[in-house]
């Protein structure tokens, strides 16, 4: 970077009612500029826990999140990719038949794994589900029938009967405040790749919220 001020060299000329003005070259660029771009950077305060064992809770919520988020991406992503496909399609039979498709591949890629979970990481996961789709998991089984079932109704929740209504409410609920930590943490940090959420929150503002609450997560 050069730094200059005052009038620059013959070569590099700075206009002259701009002169008393401090002026910088970043390398590469041809031209000066009166400021810097920098990259945005994200400051979280500390969490304050009561307890060793909101620790604990904080703790087991985290590993949970951090395991469960990448389906509920996925989940956002093969929707998004259902529906844009479906409206494409010009008849209900070829409408079906690409819905089986997509069901074939996601049983044949992921049940095995959404098999794995814990009741608590499903319910997780129903609540990042609606985090990023900004529908429950029943209205998508309702609204989209085998092709959603294929990803959600005939594995997880079928075993764990977990409720598929729940939804996720940073604003009111301080466990989904915490996910929502949990998820703009490892969203810097880059220990999950960053998805926009379809509900509309501030996390700046769910901060002062929920500062001085002292219920455990």
């Amino acid at each position: 970077m050069f730094m200059c001020s005052g009038v620059s060299s013959a070569q590099d000329t700075i206009p002259q009612s701009q002169t008393q003005k401090e002026f910088v070259k970043l390398q590469g660029d041809a031209y000066f500029s009166s400021s810097i771009p920098l990259n945005e950077v994200v400051v979280f305060a500390d969490l304050k826990f009561q307890s060793t064992q909101e620790i604990y809770r904080y703790l087991l919520l985290k590993r949970r999140t951090i395991k469960v988020y990448p389906y509920a991406k996925l989940a956002a992503e093969k929707l998004t990719s259902l529906q844009d496909s479906i409206s494409q399609l010009s008849s209900n039979r070829k409408k079906k038949k690409y819905t089986k498709q997509m069901q074939k591949y996601i049983e044949g890629t992921f049940s095995d794994e959404l098999k794995k979970l814990t009741r608590s990481e499903g319910q997780i996961l129903v609540k990042l589900i609606f985090r990023q789709t900004g529908s429950s998991s029943y209205d998508l089984v309702k609204d989209l029938r085998s092709g959603w079932r294929a990803f959600w109704y005939s594995t997880t929740a079928r075993m764990f009967k977990i409720s598929l209504k729940e939804e996720f409410h940073p604003d009111l609920v301080q466990e989904d405040y915490l996910i929502e930590d949990i998820l703009q943490r490892a969203f810097v940090e880059n220990k999950l790749e960053y998805q926009a959420s379809a509900l509309n929150y501030d996390f700046a503002k769910l901060y002062n919220k929920w500062k001085t609450k002292k219920k455990s997560p």
